[in-house]
């Protein structure tokens, strides 16, 4: 399988503190904000950008969750092993709040349509925004767009983008992969 590096350590730096800065234009002091990570990887990407926000921008309080789709997903009974479901831990309302849901890949939308779904059972949010690491965006099975969008690839569907994190993969990497 080949592999292409789409972005290294320190444009994942970058493009995490633009991000950043992106959410404080948006949402200022976070007072009725919320970010939460989707299991497993955009927990990785949600992580990262709290500590920015916190010990480079100086916001304290930010309230951070962790969201399992699993069993929200379309297709969690058409496979033929079970899926293994991750831990949701989300300790505080989302009622009129805005939510900002990350992950690092947006491929076809089905996880985020998935997450859409498993947040109303944490209240109704005033708003909901989209934050991915990359956006895939000639893959969409569904109509769902990024609000903030850390690169934009676009790869064939035989084509997989694999995002490496230093706390799970010892390396901040992007990649490409494919067949070829």
């Amino acid at each position: 399988m080949a592999k292409k590096t789409l972005l290294n350590a320190k444009d994942i730096h970058i493009i995490l503190h633009r991000l950043a800065c992106q959410l404080i234009e948006n949402h200022n002091d976070f007072n009725n904000t919320v970010l939460i990570g989707l299991q497993p990887r955009g927990i990785f990407l949600a992580n990262r950008l709290t500590e920015i926000l916190q010990n480079d921008y100086k916001i304290s309080n930010i309230k951070l969750g962790q969201l399992d789709i699993t069993f929200y997903r379309d297709d969690f009974r058409r496979r033929e092993e079970p899926l293994a479901a991750s831990n949701t831990s989300i300790d505080f309302i989302v009622e009129d709040k805005n939510v900002v849901i990350i992950d690092d890949v947006l491929f076809s939308g089905r996880s985020v349509r998935s997450a859409l779904t498993a947040i109303q059972s944490f209240g109704r949010p005033e708003s909901i925004e989209l934050l991915v690491l990359i956006d895939r965006r000639f893959s969409r099975h569904l109509p769902i767009q990024p609000n903030y969008k850390g690169r934009q690839v676009d790869a064939i569907n035989s084509e997989k983008v694999k995002v490496s994190w230093l706390e799970n993969d010892k390396k901040d990497a992007v990649y490409l992969l494919s067949n070829n």
